[in-house]
């Protein structure tokens, strides 16, 4: 593949990481997708390169939610108080551009932390504990991404 090529993967790659970091695109999924594109592209030995990073994306992917699951069972923190922070947090997304995203997930959260416990200490609780979640969520996604790129780099012979 050509080096403007793979300036171009690596570019939606870098697009896959930043989506991870703030939550627009489906970063992990994109990161994968460029790789697999690069793998398509240059055939052969670069399928195995595009499984090896795949595998550790996709298993990211899963252990990120099975992380952030416990974490907020240990808490006693319901689905629905993700549900409605993540509902308000898209909402904040388009009111107040990529930082009303964070502030309308901790303002849903606390409105629904405040009517399931009618008290504004549990209900902070409750918030911090899902604002815990969601980045140690966003941070096992990260560091998945990272391997993979990680991966891709070397396949690449970039790194």
């Amino acid at each position: 593949m050509s080096l403007g090529g793979e300036l171009l993967v690596g570019a939606v790659i870098l697009v896959g990481l930043l989506g991870i970091v703030f939550p627009v695109l489906p970063g992990g999924l994109l990161v994968m997708a460029a790789i697999g594109v690069w793998a398509a592209l240059v055939g052969g030995w670069a399928w195995a390169i595009f499984a090896a990073a795949a595998v550790v994306i996709l298993l990211g992917e899963v252990v990120k939610y099975f992380v952030a699951g416990r974490s907020l069972r240990s808490a006693g923190i319901p689905n629905v108080t993700i549900a409605v922070g993540g509902v308000l947090g898209i909402v904040g997304f388009f009111v107040i551009p990529v930082i009303g995203l964070f502030i309308g997930f901790v303002v849903g959260a606390m409105l629904a932390e405040l009517v399931r416990t009618r008290s504004a200490g549990a209900a902070w609780r409750g918030t911090v504990s899902a604002s815990k979640a969601a980045v140690i969520t966003m941070g096992i996604e990260l560091f998945a991404a990272l391997l993979g790129t990680a991966i891709w780099l070397v396949g690449a012979g970039i790194w």
